[in-house]
Order: C-alpha cells, then sequence, then structure tokens
C-alpha cells in the first residue's frame, strides 16, 4: 500500500441520522481526489458513534457503491474477537482489501494483553482477509516493536501497518529493520502530521483524512522517486492546513471542507461531539483555499 489512503467522514443529517447518498458522494469525491485507496469505518469516520446495524449498513452500502474502483480498508476494532471476527468476514464476502483493527481494548482499564492481541490478531487472521494492524494512543495499549514482527512473522495475514503513536518515525525504523520482508506496507497516520519524517524512516504512506488527499499524494510519491526536496517543498505548503486539522479540528475538518465543496449538506457530529466552532473552522476553510482541494470543489 503506497500514496495516500484517506478516511471516509461518516455524514449524518442534522438530525443526526446517516446520510446514505451523501456517503455515496464521499467516496466519489475521495475516487476522483486520485486517491491510493480509502479506509472506512475508522476513527475518523466516528465509528465510535455508531450503532452496530449502522456499521453494517455503511460497510455493505460503500464495497457496493466503490466498486473496486479503488481498494478499500475496512476498520473492524472490538474488544470482543468474535465480533471483530466476524466484521473481517463480511467485509471479506463483499470485496475488502484489507481490515484495520488496533489492539483489544474497552475503556481505560479493559485492555488485551501482548498475548491476548497476538491471539485476536491470529483469529482474524483464519477469516483469510489481510490485517493491517493500528498502533494508535487511542486504545491506550503499548505494541512493541518484538510483538509487532511476531504477529508478522507468524501470522501470514498480519502485513500492513498503521503507526501513529508518539515517535512514530522512530518505530517505524525499528519496525522495517527488524521486520524485513513480513512489513508488506508500512504506513503513518495522524493527519500526516509527522509525515516527512515517516517517509524518511520507511513508510510506503499514510492514511490521512479525506480533507486533501491529493495533496498528501503529492508529497509521497516524489518521496519514494527520490526526489526529497520536492517532497519537502509541496509538505511545506500543506502543513499549517495540517497542523491546523490535527491540532484543532480533528476529523471535524474533513466534513467542514466537504460541506464547502458541496459534498455534504451537513457537518453535523452527533453527541458528545461539540460542533466544531465558527472561527477554528473559518481558519480552516482560509488554510485550505489556497490549495484549492477536490473536497472543496467537488460538488460545485
Amino acid at each position: 500500500m503506497t500514496g495516500s489512503w484517506p478516511v471516509a467522514p461518516t455524514p449524518f443529517h442534522d438530525d443526526g441520522s446517516l446520510d446514505e447518498a451523501g456517503m455515496a458522494r464521499v467516496l466519489d469525491c475521495i475516487v476522483d481526489s486520485g486517491a491510493d485507496g480509502v479506509c472506512i469505518l475508522a476513527n475518523f469516520s466516528e465509528q465510535f458513534l455508531l450503532s452496530d446495524d449502522e456499521r453494517e449498513t455503511l460497510t455493505k452500502l460503500c464495497l457496493r457503491h466503490l466498486g473496486g474502483r479503488i481498494p478499500a480498508i475496512v476498520t473492524i476494532s472490538h474488544y470482543a474477537t468474535d465480533v471483530a471476527v466476524a466484521r473481517a468476514q463480511l467485509a471479506k464476502d463483499l470485496g475488502a482489501r484489507a481490515v484495520m483493527l488496533m489492539a483489544p481494548y474497552h475503556g481505560a482499564l479493559m485492555k488485551g494483553t501482548p498475548q491476548q492481541t497476538f491471539e485476536q490478531m491470529q483469529r482474524v487472521g483464519e477469516v483469510g482477509i489481510p490485517i493491517m494492524i493500528q498502533d494508535a494512543p487511542l486504545s491506550g495499549v503499548e505494541l512493541p516493536v518484538d510483538l509487532l514482527v511476531r504477529m508478522a512473522r507468524e501470522i501470514e495475514m498480519v502485513q500492513h501497518f498503521k503507526i501513529e503513536c508518539p515517535g512514530a518515525a522512530t518505530k517505524l525504523r525499528a519496525l522495517i529493520e527488524q521486520g524485513g520482508e513480513h512489513i508488506v506496507s508500512p504506513l503513518d497516520g495522524e493527519e500526516g502530521i509527522t509525515q516527512l519524517a515517516d517517509l524518511d524512516a520507511g513508510a510506503t504512506g499514510t492514511m490521512c483524512s479525506a480533507m486533501i488527499p491529493e495533496w498528501i499524494g503529492r508529497v509521497v510519491l516524489p518521496h519514494a522517486q527520490g526526489n526529497r526536496d520536492a517532497a519537502v517543498e509541496t509538505y511545506a505548503k500543506i502543513l499549517p492546513a495540517v497542523n491546523h486539522e490535527n491540532r484543532q479540528c480533528g476529523f471535524r475538518a474533513a466534513k467542514a471542507a466537504m460541506v464547502e465543496g458541496g459534498v455534504i449538506r451537513s457537518d453535523f457530529c452527533r453527541h458528545p461531539v461539540p460542533p466544531l466552532p465558527a472561527p477554528t473552522r473559518d481558519e480552516l476553510i482560509g488554510l485550505l483555499r489556497p490549495l484549492d482541494p477536490v473536497s472543496m470543489r467537488w460538488g460545485r
């Protein structure tokens, strides 16, 4: 997996109900941005605010609507291994390229041990669909490099890694060095806030938001071709917007851009997530305008 792999936001109507037609437009916009792939039902998709029935509806809607135009990853994280396995099977049946999941956790105190994490990944791997392990601070579970390498070596389907912990570049470098050919796709995340350092460390791509995926890809490609100077030049152009997204807006940024661009009609986020404050939103849009992203003109 190389290039940009944006997480698709989940649009809602102003009353909080799912906007299924808007979801289809979000996917079309991502495809038209030139993204290399897409991830659905991730944290930036507000997966923690969706019911189980809504997750199943969105999994079916997204994979059928994409129709293989670009590969899709389905996030299946859950504390219960049986639930994660069932979600993996559905994703495989519908043609997903891979599934992504964090280590099992439920709140601050219920966390999988290294062995329990290994066993959950092993069970999901038996479904026969490639796995991307998401190493994210949200889980509160530390995934040391030796555990990640062990899973890559001993579980055939563990092939891809999204590393977005503090010091991601150092961890990526160690993971690639120790895991060798078993580390098929080392990606970074967190909207690309540490993208340059992570690419220097060996990341093959970035799982970003759907705000400016075409610009994220324009950093990855020249870097992969050995033209680091061009990558640095492009990264410098987008970093103010990426920083504002990462530090001020979170997953609300992509929705704001897509409302501005006519992709979706509402940037509603379900309670208890507060709406994006107007000054923060205005600053975001101001930073994005010079970039003229697809997300802000696709529906105009």
